[in-house]
């Protein structure tokens, strides 16, 4: 819902949520790594959700996407056949009350960060040591012992013969990030003070530098 009337006197101008840099791409990825990833096949299509790990080219922009999947799932064959994806991350998302923007004249709204993706898929073992690689790297990076996969060596192969990995290079990359961009910087200031969702919060601040 729009929020676009603001108290007399002061207007607002009116900005694009479809604003977004690379370094935003980057950070969304990373923090929130689990997206849908989905193909066309049958009646409504198959779709699940996979952790994915970003490859970035030489001026920052995002240019594949690495990940696996169980040999079972349904999706592996329709990736192999198929070859192209579409991919959608979600980032911190929420509800905003009146009661956080502290006024009774301001209509509610969801605040929310999302990124669609159409992708060419090349899938196969050859990529499965290197997804695995950089999926546990990621994950355990900054932890105090990281874990290592040299550490179920006995049970490796097994294990990896049941999954299969896939690049996903990106064609085509649309955002919106709808953050509060278009608040009064009074009502902006309330909603930053009051909301409980702390990473929701974190995210309007980096599209809002000023507030």
């Amino acid at each position: 819902m729009s929020n676009s009337a603001q108290p007399a006197g002061d207007v607002i101008p009116a900005k694009s949520f479809a604003h977004f840099t690379t370094d935003d791409v980057r950070a969304l990825v990373a923090e929130f790594p689990l997206a849908w990833v989905s193909t066309p096949r049958g009646p409504i299509g198959l779709a699940s959700q996979l952790p994915l790990i970003g490859e970035y080219d030489d001026v920052g922009r995002l240019s594949a996407l690495i990940g696996h999947l169980a040999r079972a799932n349904p999706l592996a064959e329709a990736l192999a056949t198929q070859r192209r994806s579409t991919i959608l991350f979600s980032g911190p998302s929420g509800y905003v009350s009146p009661q956080y923007a502290g006024r009774r004249d301001w209509a509610p709204t969801w605040n929310y960060t999302q990124l669609k993706i159409l992708a060419d898929i090349e899938i196969g073992p050859d990529i499965t040591p290197f997804a695995l690689k950089v999926l546990i790297d990621a994950s355990e990076h900054g932890r105090p012992e990281p874990w290592r996969i040299e550490e179920i060596f006995s049970r490796y192969q097994r294990m990896a013969a049941a999954i299969v990995g896939f690049r996903a290079t990106v064609r085509t990359l649309e955002g919106k990030f709808k953050l509060g961009q278009d608040e009064h910087i009074d009502t902006l200031g309330h909603i930053l003070a009051m909301h409980p969702d702390p990473d929701l919060v974190r995210w309007m601040r980096r599209f809002n530098p000023g507030a």
